[in-house]
């Protein structure tokens, strides 16, 4: 437990947001800096053939100790953190004994982590939390999966009488850009199945991701003197705001749950002359999918001939799969994550990720890679948190997957 709980409060003080924007790769440097530490640490606890390449995705592998051949099992987890939030200068503060009230996260600037709009805080009444201080995000999400990843490595270096068959594990950047499978060596990781340690709370397995795309929309205007407008202003806001409201009002991420999809906008930034909008697409299933996308293009074609044309210009990109095709097939990876949580007393539950992981894609380029649960909650903001015991858990399960592969 301490040192799960240590290293992810050593890796949560690294600042390693990835960035939209960037061309680069990974897209911010200090990406690279925490790679290189982690390719150290590595080492330090007894990893065979650790590697760190130019874009910064680090490997190493623990080899087998016993002779008989069993499956490569892998473990990935994402170095970076959501650029939804600031993540410099985190300062995680540790909450003992949880009392199942409010906790002051900053008193000065009267920020509170409350069951009243977290209701899920209850359940951990008399745990250990671990939580913000207000102003950053903490970085779970996910560098609890790899405190849990490497924890679990150097507990089997030290326990040598654990069978096991050789293990891989790796470490990506620019997940949270979508961008963490770009350059994943697949032939080099070798594995024949893999776990992203990339979920929520404690207990969650997860084979089911959304279809994603995104959509960037650059609506063009013309602007001339408001008090010599008429008949020749065209105002790029005002059309925006009527496309925004040609998406469905139900459809959006707070008012969706389960297997519902939606539409959601992510930023808006205009004048008169220009306006850009950029959402993204999510739906699980792959006809609807679809559907949604030909939506878009039938309510910009409807306002490009109300108009003119090339008023409205789009671009619509796949992100990533739904990976539940492809795990399907070798369904026998998640039966066994099933028994390993039960053996170690950690109730399965089985949801569709409401997002997607690296896994995802890594799924489609050969690796069937489903997620398990890192133990965290509220990501990509200030009131996430963590419970320790759901760390130590999560270590527990992922030693318990690599003792049944053997």
């Amino acid at each position: 437990m301490i040192e799960v709980v240590d290293r992810f409060i050593s890796y949560a003080k690294y600042n390693t947001a990835s960035q939209e924007e960037s061309d680069s790769v990974p897209s911010t440097a200090v990406q690279k800096i925490f790679a290189q530490f982690l390719g150290s640490e590595l080492r330090s606890i007894g990893m065979q053939e650790v590697s760190i390449d130019n874009n910064g995705y680090v490997m190493a592998k623990l080899p087998s100790n016993i002779e008989k051949e069993v499956p490569v099992v892998g473990f990935i987890a994402h170095m970076d953190t959501s650029p939804d939030m600031n993540g410099e200068n985190v300062n995680p503060k540790i909450i003992e004994d949880y009392k199942g009230g409010d906790i002051i996260l900053n008193k000065e600037e009267t920020i509170v982590l409350s069951p009243k709009e977290f209701p899920e805080l209850i359940e951990y009444t008399g745990k250990t939390l671990i939580v913000t201080d207000g102003n950053t995000l903490l970085g779970a999400d996910d560098k609890a999966g790899i405190a849990e990843i490497v924890t679990a490595m150097e507990y089997l270096i030290k326990n040598p009488e654990i069978k096991h068959g050789t293990v891989m594990v790796a470490f990506t950047p620019d997940e949270e850009v979508g961008r963490g499978a770009d350059y994943f060596d697949i032939k080099k990781f070798d594995a024949n199945f893999a776990y992203t340690v990339d979920g929520g709370k404690i207990g969650e397995l997860e084979c089911e991701n959304f279809n994603a795309a995104s959509l960037k929309v650059i609506i063009k205007g013309r602007n001339v003197h408001p008090g010599y407008a008429k008949d020749k202003m065209v105002n790029s806001m005002l059309i925006a705001n009527e496309l925004m409201m040609l998406f469905p009002e139900q459809e959006i991420p707070s008012k969706t749950s389960g297997y519902q999809g939606f539409y959601h906008l992510t930023s808006l930034k205009g004048d008169v002359e220009e306006t850009e909008l950029n959402y993204i697409i999510r739906d699980f299933d792959e006809a609807d999918f679809e559907k949604r996308k030909e939506y878009v293009i039938k309510i910009v074609s409807q306002l490009n001939e109300k108009y003119g044309k090339d008023t409205i210009r789009i671009d619509i990109k796949d992100q990533y799969k739904n990976m539940k095709r492809v795990i399907e097939p070798v369904k026998m990876i998640i039966d066994i994550a099933v028994r390993a949580m039960k053996s170690v007393q950690v109730t399965p539950i089985l949801v569709p990720i409401r997002g997607g992981t690296d896994g995802a894609r890594l799924s489609f380029m050969g690796l069937p890679t489903p997620n398990i649960f890192t133990g965290g909650e509220n990501f990509h903001g200030r009131y996430e948190y963590i419970p320790t015991f759901a760390m130590e858990k999560a270590v527990s399960v992922i030693v318990k997957i690599i003792e049944l592969y053997a």
